[in-house]
């Protein structure tokens, strides 16, 4: 019944269906991938809540070059709680313009902190609205604090499309914290992460709103690789399914060719029966076309 899958065309058909579940197949693990990937950013993030800040320099390389950023951490650091200590810089503060927290626009303040070895760490002291005016209105900052201070934060690894660094407001000015970039307009050696503030000594200005750290959505990962999967058993399925129907003849009420060829034949068995009729004596005209008429309509 199913010699015909050895046919050309069905041959392509089904290395068609077959490459493509082959493909659907490597999206769905690519997807579990990533889900496993955000689900392990996720337990860090919150793993980092409950866990004591370690030292700074024990997590980031140490930079080596003034103006330069150092080597940022990888994924698996992301996140870490951190503790360091040292003196505020305002003269070289940064201002993020354009973030968003709890639906409203604003700027993220950072402001360079100075250790005892001359390296400096970015933290982001947190959001404050702008001024009355508009979103990019100059925000009314609280002054850093003087002296030394103790910075307990989360590590926050420099975002990627980094944007230019200017110089507005009396501070420097940008989109995006991209910690290289920003690097280059600062006069000391910079770790290659800044710090996400979470508490400090002496305690931070109320009017900064601590910046919320957002979970990654991994059960939209694992979702995809659920359907991808399913695809590719459908594209299966439809093949198999395709496959059948044409050998019960079900593909599109046309009969399959063996049926045809077999009624053919038996339409011309039929036709010589009533050419044998035709010449037997004796035998009426009106007869024998009723009789190939049922025939006919039998087959």
């Amino acid at each position: 019944m199913y010699r015909f899958l050895l046919t050309p065309r069905w041959l392509a058909a089904a290395a068609l269906t077959v490459a493509a579940a082959v493909v659907m197949v490597f999206l769905g693990n690519w997807q579990l991938h990533r889900y496993h990937e955000r689900s392990a950013i996720n337990a860090r993030i919150d793993a980092a809540d409950s866990a004591a800040p370690t030292s700074l320099t024990s997590v980031l390389a140490t930079p080596t070059a003034p103006g330069a950023a150092g080597p940022g951490p990888g994924e698996d650091l992301a996140w870490t709680k951190v503790t360091v200590t040292g003196r505020y810089d305002p003269a070289h503060e940064i201002q993020a313009r354009g973030r968003t927290v709890d639906g409203e626009v604003g700027f993220e303040i950072l402001t360079p902190l100075v250790l005892a070895d001359g390296t400096a760490v970015l933290v982001d002291r947190g959001w404050i609205p702008p001024a009355p005016g508009g979103a990019i209105a100059a925000p009314t900052v609280p002054p850093a604090p003087g002296g030394q201070v103790t910075v307990v934060g989360q590590v926050h690894r420099s975002e990627s499309r980094a944007t230019p660094v200017e110089h507005r407001d009396g501070r420097l000015d940008t989109r995006r914290i991209a910690v290289p970039r920003l690097a280059g307009q600062l006069p000391y050696p910079v770790y290659g992460a800044y710090v996400l503030l979470t508490e400090q000594t002496p305690p931070v200005d109320k009017a900064f709103a601590r910046i919320p750290i957002e979970h990654e959505d991994a059960w939209q990962n694992g979702g995809y690789a659920v359907q991808w999967w399913l695809f590719a058993v459908m594209a299966l399925f439809a093949f198999g399914w395709q496959a059948r129907k044409e050998a019960r003849g079900e593909t599109d009420g046309t009969p399959r060719a063996e049926d045809r060829i077999a009624k053919d034949r038996v339409a011309e068995a039929d036709r010589h029966r009533v050419a044998e009729a035709d010449r037997r004596p004796g035998a009426e005209s009106g007869d024998r076309v009723e009789d190939h008429d049922r025939r006919q309509a039998a087959t």
